[in-house]
């Protein structure tokens, strides 16, 4: 496995990936067309703020597996391509927010007491206040737009100053804001018309690019300030200064402008305002978590497995991390066995969870259904980005149910799988710390520990089946380990599934395929 990094992150980052066995180079000087000559090489990118990580790069990187961005935010990456082509993508969104909360607090100080401006004066050594009056935080009301990570850190923080706590964030819960003591404010203009201080903790989108302009100033109280540590554009830079010039906005402290890290805008000129050079994530600590985090990411990626961090999955809250990946492994057992069972194409996938499952983040288990479901007929790379892509693009029908009782089971998930011309059916769940059970397939019930090599056979409820297919895998020195059988009264038809320690040869199926009363028989490999 070979990792580029492309921007500078901490040493400790870069150590953690070569303990691991990666192969990494770090060139964090290379022009643009240097990086598109040489990304071929590599199967993990890592990038800050800089790299603009597009189709055209992606064009380039027939072996990119993985992007991570060592911070928070992917606004340079270009998703649809990425995900499109399975390349998952991750940033570090826990690593960097005490010291993009500290930052905010830090630039709340410098701006309301001035602290810049008297230093540069004292340091020309000349003793003066004048025109530099402060502003104590008591008794003042912070608005906070964005009540996520970093927002609820510098709500946390800024209470213990005696303030008022108000925020707008329309996709947080009200939970969330009674949690923190912050009083929630439906609409941003209603915020903005009572607030003293204002901070934007929220991502860059389309949604809120430019989302505290002109209209928000105009209703904003008299004597603003503004503190912008989260992504240039959110705070229109042209309607801050506007407010500025009009005495709207007293004083600002920027860490973010627009086109950095070439930045040339005019705030850069105003005195009542404090700028740094994109500086929230820059301090010992913060940068050796992004590394170490980033790093192992990349590397989890890389082996296949899930990420709690990746941007382009559904969002796995890292308390449930460790609950799910059983389930992860269980539905990707399940997907496994269809086309290795069937040869019928399919249309429809429906998949019922019930029990304990149900109450999870069950996107990402379905997501790993189909992963399991294409891999085996499928050539192209199948991973838990591009899953749904995948069915998606070959017309699969995929629907997701939840039941939360289920009989004798405290958790169960059910794989039904139609096709043109019939109907197929696999259940399971798991016992103790992870372990997998295969409980029903096609209505036989079983109680089977999933193991890397099965036969699967069907066959006539009669004496002396079972005897033959033992005695035919014998006879190939094919080792039985486990066995387990399901039938069907009614029918008088049953299916066995028996655990081998070794492949079992086509010349060995057919074989089997020909003892009286077997039906058919597959070898699975999971």
């Amino acid at each position: 496995m070979k990792v580029l990094i492309s921007e500078q992150i901490a040493q400790k980052g870069v150590e953690k990936l070569t303990q691991e066995g990666v192969s990494v180079d770090v060139k964090a000087n290379l022009s643009r067309q240097e990086l598109l000559q040489v990304i071929g090489e590599y199967d993990g990118l890592i990038v800050r703020s800089n790299t603009k990580v597009n189709e055209e790069l992606y064009q380039h990187a027939p072996r990119l597996k993985v992007v991570g961005r060592a911070g928070n935010g992917v606004d340079n990456i270009e998703m649809e391509g990425a995900t499109k082509r399975g390349i998952v993508v991750v940033n570090t969104p826990e690593s960097n927010v005490v010291s993009a909360a500290e930052l905010t607090i830090g630039l709340i100080f410098a701006t309301c007491r001035n602290i810049p401006q008297l230093h540069n004066r004292l340091k020309e050594r000349v003793w003066d206040r004048a025109g530099l009056k402060g502003m104590e935080l008591q008794g003042k009301t912070i608005g906070i737009v964005g009540l996520g990570r970093i927002g609820s850190l510098v709500a946390t923080r800024m209470k213990s100053f005696g303030m008022n706590i108000i925020a707008y964030d329309p996709y947080i819960s009200d939970a969330r804001f009674k949690k923190y003591g912050v009083e929630k404010k439906e609409k941003l203009e209603e915020l903005m018309a009572l607030c003293d201080i204002l901070t934007v903790h929220t991502p860059k989108t389309e949604e809120t690019y430019g989302i505290i302009g002109k209209e928000q100033f105009k209703a904003a109280k008299k004597g603003l300030t503004v503190i912008n540590c989260a992504r240039a554009g959110i705070v229109n830079e042209e309607a801050l200064i506007e407010a500025m010039k009009e005495k709207i906005v007293k004083r600002a402290g920027i860490d973010v402008l627009e086109g950095e890290p070439h930045a040339t805008s005019p705030l850069l000129d105003l005195d009542n305002v404090i700028v740094t050079p994109h500086a929230g994530a820059d301090t010992v600590e913060a940068q050796d978590n992004v590394g170490i985090t980033v790093a192992q990411e990349v590397i989890s990626a890389l082996r296949g497995e899930i990420v709690p961090n990746a941007v382009n999955l559904p969002t796995l809250p890292m308390q449930e991390f460790d609950t799910i990946k059983a389930y992860l492994k269980l539905g990707e057992t399940l997907g496994k066995m269809y086309y290795q069972l069937e040869k019928e194409a399919i249309e429809k996938v429906e998949i019922l969870y019930r029990g304990e499952v149900a109450a999870l983040e069950t996107s990402v288990i379905t997501l790993a259904i189909l992963k399991g479901l294409f891999e085996p007929v499928l050539k192209e790379r199948i991973n838990y980005v591009n899953a749904n892509v995948i069915a998606d693009s070959r017309g699969v029908i995929v629907t997701e149910s939840k039941e939360s009782a289920v009989k004798n089971y405290l958790t169960l998930i059910t794989l039904k799988v139609t096709s043109k011309d019939k109907v197929f059916t696999i259940s399971g769940t798991t016992f103790g710390i992870g372990e997998l059970r295969i409980v029903e397939i096609n209505g036989f019930e079983f109680d089977v520990n999933p193991t890397p090599y099965m036969v699967v056979a069907e066959n006539h409820d009669k004496p002396g089946v079972v005897g033959q297919m033992g005695t035919l895998l014998g006879v190939a020195k094919v080792n039985i380990a486990t066995m387990q059988l399901g039938r069907k009264l009614t029918e008088q038809q049953a299916m066995m599934v028996l655990a081998v320690d070794s492949v079992v040869s086509q010349e060995t199926l057919d074989f089997l395929g020909g003892v009286e009363g077997i039906l058919r028989v597959r070898f699975v490999k999971i």
